[in-house]
């Protein structure tokens, strides 16, 4: 069954996964790809495109990022507050309740991160769209599935646009304009899960 991956389908999803409470999350810790590339920049202004829970957000700003964390849901920004305020960065991110196919930053960042989110319109143009708020000489981290015919990520089928393989993405970076520093498709076993996750791995520097 298709999504429409609206605010009421992420909201829902969200309640659903974690109730009223971070406690399941409290020992989540980010994204492993966001540590591995980014460890090595200069912190600055950060974009997390489609934050959830906020793992990624949290772990930016105690990494010395300015931090703007951007969601659809609700229910995902809530326990992501929750979760900065008993990790002591309470304060140390911008939380926004947006949609992303819609919203408009009025910056550019030196980082520009997104990890699984699936926006409510195409999953390539949604990646055209966030990487035009990449400043000169900044990043853009983009960490997705590369979805198969098996249910994967959140007990979902999502829709065949939101399917992506590294050509795809990499194929829409104009190397005049970007610099590709990783681009690789990975499985990865996450604990709790059957099933290994194959994972879509781009980091690009625009050029100054």
């Amino acid at each position: 069954m298709n999504h429409a991956f609206d605010k009421d389908y992420w909201d829902r999803h969200w309640h659903q996964q974690h109730g009223e409470s971070p406690a399941s999350l409290a020992g989540e810790p980010p994204n492993p790809y966001l540590p591995r590339e980014t460890g090595d920049l200069v912190p600055g202004g950060a974009l997390d495109a489609g934050c959830g829970a906020g793992a990624e957000a949290i772990w930016l700003a105690a990494h010395g990022w300015r931090v703007t964390a951007v969601d659809i849901a609700s229910e995902a920004l809530a326990l992501a507050t929750e979760r900065a305020a008993n990790s002591g960065m309470a304060g140390r991110v911008q939380w926004i309740e947006a949609d992303l196919t819609v919203w408009d930053p009025g910056t550019r960042f030196d980082l520009v991160t997104t990890h699984y989110a699936h926006p409510a319109m195409p999953q390539l143009a949604f990646y055209d769209r966030i990487a035009e708020w990449v400043a000169p000489g900044g990043t853009l981290l983009i960490v997705g599935h590369l979805h198969t015919s098996a249910a994967v990520g959140h007990g979902h089928h999502p829709p065949a646009e939101a399917s992506i393989t590294l050509a795809d993405i990499t194929a829409r970076l104009d190397r005049a304009q970007w610099e590709i520093n990783t681009a690789e498709e990975r499985l990865r076993t996450v604990a709790g899960r059957t099933d290994p996750l194959h994972d879509v791995v781009v980091r690009a520097t625009r050029r100054a």
